[in-house]
């Protein structure tokens, strides 16, 4: 499970320079969620052996110092309640200021490493009298750094990888299947959990103390445990629309890195919407598997039509994902809620599943023939051979003539094909193309 690192600080001291910094360039390898436009919220970031999630805890609008400072308290709890480190941003050449001194101590209190981080240093020799006035914030030495000219940047990053917890955190019952439920807002998560608790009479335990600030519910159905992470506390702190977008999008982003499955649930009243499509991408981009569950199906007026209405609206909306499985249940009347287990055990039983590379290879083989490679001036695609190389997604290299000439149409042909063999029902397939000399 990846660290979270988030950033918090006043406006104009450089956040979202200091979080292009980190995670573009030579530091780091991003990658955007479909559909988050607006800004990244989150990206995926490297230093040295090391791998995390940073987040971006918000921009403030700058209308008052009473609403700075409460926005600026919002971004504290968001980064206390889901990262492991925090770094908390101030500005050399504006000085120390009342709201920073809040906001510490608050971060002060929480039980979390907080790095005390001074940009806009862009000469070591000459400015660090102007750092020292940052001891008396009194959360430990400050750092200093240039995000805009990438100064001391190394450095940072250091002193973040040494506070990581130890191992793979906190994740108690390793091996039992962990399902992310996520979704909107009052969208029936919660309700989800208490029914399939109370049902079968079984809380065997609240496990307490998950650092994300989910909550952890151990379920037994049929004499198997899961682990049920809820990200439902969405504590609506603020009215601002922007605000509680971005808490579930963060939120969501810690629970799916947990999870074996990703439980996305929509209401069935309201239908899907662009929110689903991006909090659906989280878990598309990391790979895990996908269970799409249409709650309040009791309340939808029917015919013998609306379910393959809603199915292709769905399908429309989420067209990214096309291999997730959709169930439409009623959290409150239990209705099939017995097909959820089944669904999300053959979707881990997929995430697993392995093919051997001569059968791998004959499918492959009729692909091509049923349908010829693109070809470019002249020159054709050429298919040599894949082999299965991982699993939690089943993961594919295809060694090919030329990279430039593998389209991702035909990429996507030959899924389709290997889907059609194997099935992989509810999870995604990742295809790494290779290149290979002919002469080989």
């Amino acid at each position: 499970m990846k660290p979270i690192v988030a950033i918090v600080g006043r406006p104009n001291v450089g956040k979202s320079t200091l979080f292009n910094a980190i995670a573009g360039g030579n530091i780091s390898i991003v990658q955007d969620t479909p559909g988050v436009t607006r800004d990244r919220i989150y990206a995926d970031a490297s230093w040295l052996d090391y791998e995390f999630t940073l987040i971006d805890t918000g921009g403030i609008e700058p209308d008052s110092s009473d609403v700075i400072l409460s926005q600026m308290r919002a971004q504290a709890e968001i980064a206390i309640h889901t990262a492991d480190v925090i770094m908390f941003l101030v500005d050399r050449t504006q000085g120390l200021q009342d709201a920073d001194s809040k906001v510490a101590d608050m971060l002060r209190r929480a039980d979390k490493p907080v790095l005390l981080v001074v940009n806009k240093v862009d000469n070591f020799q000459t400015q660090m009298a102007d750092v020292y006035e940052f001891y008396n914030l009194g959360i430990g030495d400050p750092v200093p750094v240039s995000a805009i000219s990438k100064i001391g940047l190394g450095d940072l990053l250091d002193l973040v990888c040494q506070n990581f917890p130890t191992g793979t955190g906190h994740d108690v019952d390793e091996e039992l299947p962990k399902i992310a439920v996520i979704g909107k807002p009052n969208v029936g998560k919660s309700s989800l959990i208490n029914k399939l608790a109370n049902e079968n009479r079984v809380i065997v335990s609240d496990i307490a103390g998950t650092t994300r600030d989910a909550i952890d519910t151990k379920i037994r159905y049929d004499h198997k445990d899961y682990v049920f992470i809820d990200t439902a506390g969405l504590r609506r702190k603020s009215k601002i629309k922007e605000e509680i977008e971005r808490f579930s999008i963060i939120r969501a982003v810690t629970a799916v890195e947990r999870a074996d499955v990703v439980l996305l649930m929509i209401d069935g009243d309201e239908g899907v919407t662009e929110q689903d499509a991006k909090i659906a991408g989280i878990a598309h981009e990391r790979g895990k598997g996908i269970l799409i569950c249409v709650n309040k199906w009791d309340l939808v007026e029917k015919d013998d039509k609306t379910i393959y209405r809603f199915t292709e609206k769905v399908r429309n909306t989420l067209s990214f994902m096309p291999y997730a499985e959709i169930l439409f249940i009623s959290s409150k009347t239990g209705q099939r809620l017995n097909r959820l287990f089944e669904t999300v055990d053959m979707i881990i039983q997929n995430q697993n599943l392995r093919v051997g590379t001569g059968v791998l290879n004959d499918i492959i083989t009729e692909a091509v023939s049923e349908q010829q490679p693109p070809s470019d001036k002249g020159k054709r695609l050429k298919v040599f051979y894949g082999t299965q190389v991982s699993v939690k997604p089943p993961t594919f290299v295809i060694f090919v003539n030329s990279k430039e000439l593998m389209h991702f149409s035909y990429t996507r042909y030959l899924e389709n094909m290997i889907r059609e063999a194997f099935g992989f029902r509810g999870t995604p397939l990742k295809f790494l193309i290779r290149e290979r000399g002919e002469k080989e």
